[in-house]
């Protein structure tokens, strides 16, 4: 299943007046004209048609009805809003828990974004996570890249949509799934049962049964299909099942026969998928049935909304038109008038900016990896389709937040924390959009570079490499098609082959990176195989008695290990802390108690999570461990406070940033180590001196009032109520710990705190710096290891006063006399080397000869043995004043090892001629293993390989005689 106009607008507080709506476009849609309020062109896109509803305080936009047959369908109300709304109310009234759509940023780590509705459920299926409810139904924000190029081009594909499912988990099954399938949308949605056609899997009889004799759907619209359309596996092994998918016909003209493909989509479009989980595929291939069978349905949102509003494609339906209206305004162009091409990159456009601000708001933000990159990609592909259109944006140089604001406006229903993130959301694109500007313009720079090289080596057909006009396409965001008409101007041709492999491979790799979902624990089946969830007990007691469940060694179970072993050990209760939330695992020992041969002593350093199943890591210092022992696990007390003061402080540190700069400051990561902490926070600017100062003095006060921490177990829905702010990428259960300093701060959070905030001691801001577009981090010390950093700062200018012979507070005005000191005699270092390079210029200008014979031009290709590079310029710029105009000197020398320094000065006579020192010495620079440029009359190159300098200098003189000959004539 590959799900990938408008109510238009709520136009609140507007004075109806009763008109006829001129446009003509009603009478070539074959729309029904009805009398619609007046409406300024600015708020309604003359090209759409619709019936304006009105409806108490508000009036909403609706497709008007072509089949007068249809009345009753058509008074309800067919907004993508509303059809979430009926969607989820549907299930809801059938005993399904609504649940909120889960981040795009998804737990599991198998995949790069989430893609499907049903991701959120994995460990549910999976069986490693007892079910919260029998079944749900959620409306689930999605977004997939694999087939970027498709958005726009075809009526259905999106990055981002919304995926509307319902759930079971071992409570109902196949029979229920398809009768609701069929009631919603036919009964509840009102699509015409004669149109709705139903697909099966070929070996799936009791599918079909109940299609057929309990649901009514005529044979004839009942397809077999085979597993490659009709069976979902979610890996080599694993849950499994065949599939039911419905399909909507635009064309039941067509008739019914046995060749009707329901792949076909200029008649069909697949709206719904039935998923029945009964199967688990063993690794011999065998399929054996599931004890608990399920139930995993998506049906695609945009996709109804584009059957219900009758519109010929899901970007003309109300989730998505209202954007593409802002971009017409910005573009100044109608829809109706716009080229297939124009339309495409309206599309582009207002698809990308869907899944750029509900990403951004979940965290993600422009980067050149991951999920970072996908957001940077997807900006690159806007702001590429905007110039197309000629929007020249903002006065800051932006036009996308513009259209931003418009999704932001529209994402109430959808995401309603978006609103509130809006001005960070908002800059993120602002600045990326800029950022990008400035690269397009090193794209041109780069595809000039690329074109004078093929050129140059390309004979009679020249040729730009397809692996060069990809990284123009996907570094630098250049189009291929504006590449070949530059290109071609130049008499340059492209290897688009060569440029579609590139492609290609990029397509692989991303398919396979980001569009399946895994139902299987990799490298952990044999880990959590009949083992039971650990019991934590870290947050009361930092010793117990446990019990070994499981041993592995290399990954592969064990029944013993001795000394020296690297072990992971498996046991059925822990007060180890496992790494999470960002705060690293607790350290400590294990230890058997037996016999002298029995005793054994584990050193344990790492602490990991397998879903609930804790994983020890550590080193067998002495004696044997084997499964089945009861050992001693004693956590490193010293360690864990160390962590719990930090994690406490983390906290504060949130608390404070939100007061001095701004509540919509949120976290975008951290780490909760030993010896610091680490807070990464979305904000736009560094932060200053004073803002600093007052965030460590608000920590430090509140560390000063001694106040107890507050620890308590709340429903999920509860602790949001309360305030409680949840952690950076974490998910979690519908109980949940809400870890409260009261009056400061309440965080979701399953980490380790002190007491009270008197523990802390004190806190100190180490650093501040930024790490990416639009992120912070900060890192910082607290309790035990304040005091160290404050010592070894302490012993350091103590040493420092020793060395330069001052007091400490005079420090400051020492280095700062030192250093001037030290710039006044390396300027007076380089004059004298400028001299010296001067003089010996003056001594080698009498090996400058003439090239021409009418008009002549004076030559002077030689090498300055180990002089610097900006010597070597002084030595350039002085022969070309004292030699006679016109003149042309190239000088190269090797100032250091493995360095090579390069000048070319040209006189404005040389220049004149049409020869530029910026464009010569490049070439030049490359037979020396580096590169270069600069202006017509003066530039510098640098290269790695002294060993060819003699050699570039002789090619240097060769190319200057020849080139200045034919221009002399």
């Amino acid at each position: 299943m590959s799900f990938t106009r408008a109510s238009l607008f709520d136009f609140p507080l507007l004075k109806p007046l009763v008109l006829s709506h001129p446009s003509s476009v009603f009478a070539s849609r074959r729309f029904v004209t009805k009398p619609i309020l007046s409406l300024s062109p600015a708020v309604l896109f003359p090209t759409r048609p619709i019936q304006i509803i009105a409806k108490s305080s508000s009036v909403t936009a609706q497709p008007v009805s072509e089949d007068a047959s249809e009345k009753d369908h058509q008074s309800k109300d067919v907004s993508g809003d509303s059809i979430r709304r009926r969607f989820l109310d549907f299930y809801a009234s059938r005993g399904h828990k609504v649940l909120p759509s889960a981040s795009l940023v998804p737990e599991d780590p198998t995949v790069l974004l989430t893609i499907a509705g049903m991701l959120q459920f994995k460990p549910v299926f999976l069986g490693k996570v007892t079910r919260q409810v029998p079944c749900a139904t959620t409306a689930q924000r999605c977004i997939r890249t694999n087939d970027l190029e498709n958005v726009g081009r075809t009526a259905r594909h999106h990055t981002f949509f919304e995926m509307l499912g319902n759930f079971s988990f071992g409570d109902y099954f196949k029979k229920e799934a398809i009768k609701w399938a069929w009631e919603l949308s036919t009964v509840e949605f009102g699509l015409p049962a004669d149109r709705v056609w139903v697909s099966i899997y070929e070996d799936d009889d009791e599918a079909f049964e109940i299609w057929k004799n309990e649901v009514g759907v005529p044979v004839e619209r009942i397809k077999r299909m085979g597993e490659a359309d009709n069976f979902w596996t979610s890996g080599p092994t694993g849950p499994c099942g065949p599939c039911s998918e419905l399909y909507y016909d635009f064309h039941p003209e067509r008739g019914t026969n046995e060749n009707v493909d329901l792949g076909d989509d200029s008649r069909f479009i697949e709206f719904y998928n039935l998923v029945f989980m009964q199967y688990n595929k063993t690794e011999d291939g065998l399929l054996e049935p599931l004890k608990q069978k399920n139930i995993d349905t998506g049906l695609g949102l945009e996709r109804i909304a584009q059957i219900l509003q009758k519109v010929p494609n899901n970007y003309e339906t109300d989730l998505i038109y209202p954007i593409i209206g802002k971009v017409l305004e910005l573009a100044n162009i109608s829809y109706d008038s716009a080229s297939d091409k124009a339309k495409t990159s309206l599309k582009v456009i207002a698809d990308h900016m869907r899944a750029v601000v509900y990403l951004i708001s979940d965290g993600v933000v422009p980067s050149n990896i991951g999920r970072g990159y996908v957001v940077r990609r997807l900006i690159r592909r806007a702001v590429r389709k905007g110039k197309s259109l000629g929007i020249n944006g903002d006065g800051r140089g932006a036009f996308l937040p513009i259209v931003a604001e418009k999704v932001i406006e529209m994402s109430t229903y959808i995401d309603s924390d978006v609103k509130q993130k809006s001005p960070r959301i908002l800059e993120e694109i602002r600045q990326e959009e800029v950022h990008f500007n400035k690269t397009l313009e090193r794209g041109e720079k780069l595809l000039e570079l690329k074109l004078h090289e093929a050129l140059s080596t390309g004979g009679k057909k020249p040729c730009l490499s397809g692996k060069d006009a990809f990284v123009l396409y996907d570094t630098y965001g250049f189009p291929v098609e504006i590449t070949a008409e530059v290109a071609e101007e130049r008499g340059v041709s492209i290897d688009m082959d060569g440029f579609e492999a590139e492609m290609e491979n990029q397509r692989r790799q991303s398919q396979a990176a980001h569009n399946v979902v895994k139902l299987t624990v990799e490298d952990g089946d044999d880990i959590t195989k009949n083992i039971d969830d650990t019991e934590f007990l870290g947050y009361d007691s930092l010793s117990a008695r446990a019990v070994v469940k499981s041993l592995l060694v290399g990954g592969k179970p064990v029944v013993r290990v001795t000394e020296g072993s690297e072990v992971e050990i498996l046991l059925d209760r822990t007060p180890f802390y496992a790494e999470s939330g960002g705060q690293i695992a607790d350290h400590g020992f294990m230890y058997v108690n037996g016999s002298q041969d029995d005793d054994a002593v584990v050193e344990v350093s790492d602490v990991q999570k397998s879903l609930k199943i804790f994983v020890h890591k550590g080193i067998v210092k002495s004696g044997a461990l084997e499964v089945g022992k009861e050992v001693e696990a004693a956590v490193d007390a010293d360690l864990r406070q160390r962590a719990k003061v930090h994690h406490t402080a983390t906290h504060l540190l949130q608390s404070a940033l939100k007061k001095v700069v701004g509540q919509e400051t949120s976290q975008a990561g951290s780490l909760v180590a030993f010896d610091r902490l680490r807070f990464d926070f979305n904000f736009n600017r560094p932060l200053l001196d004073g803002e600093l100062e007052e965030i460590e003095g608000l920590i430090n006060r509140w560390i000063g009032d001694a106040t107890r921490l507050e620890t308590k177990v709340l429903p999920l829905v509860d602790a949001k109520k309360a305030g409680a702010i949840a952690m950076f990428g974490e998910k979690y259960d519908d109980e949940v710990r809400v870890v409260e300093v009261p009056g400061v701060s309440m965080e979701l959070c399953g980490g380790t705190h002190v007491g009270n905030t008197a523990e802390i001691r004190a806190f100190k801001i180490i650093s501040e710096q930024g790490i990416a577009s639009g992120i912070r981090r900060i890192e910082a010390v607290a309790g035990e290891a304040f005091i160290e950093y404050i010592n070894s700062r302490d012993s350091q200018m103590k040493r420092l006063c020793s060395t330069l012979k001052v007091n400490a507070e005079d420090v400051t005005n020492r280095v700062d006399n030192l250093l001037e000191e030290l710039r006044t005699a390396r300027k007076e270092a380089s004059d004298l080397r400028s001299k010296a390079a001067v003089y010996r210029a003056s001594v080698i200008s009498n090996k400058a000869f003439t090239v021409g014979t009418s008009q002549t031009v004076r030559v002077l290709v030689e090498s300055m043995d180990d002089t610097d590079a900006d010597s070597l310029k002084s030595a350039a710029e002085h022969l070309v004043s004292t030699l006679e105009e016109p003149v042309a000197v190239v000088l190269g020398s090797c100032p250091d090892k493995d360095k090579v320094s390069l000048v070319a000065a040209f006189s404005p006579g040389v220049v004149s001629l049409g020869v530029q020192a910026g464009k010569f010495i490049g070439s030049i620079a490359k037979l020396c293993g580096g590169g270069g440029g600069g202006k017509p009359n003066f530039a510098q190159a640098g290269g790695r390989k002294p060993e060819n300098l003699s050699s570039a200098l002789e090619k240097a003189r060769e190319e200057l005689v020849a080139t200045l000959s034919e221009k002399l004539g």
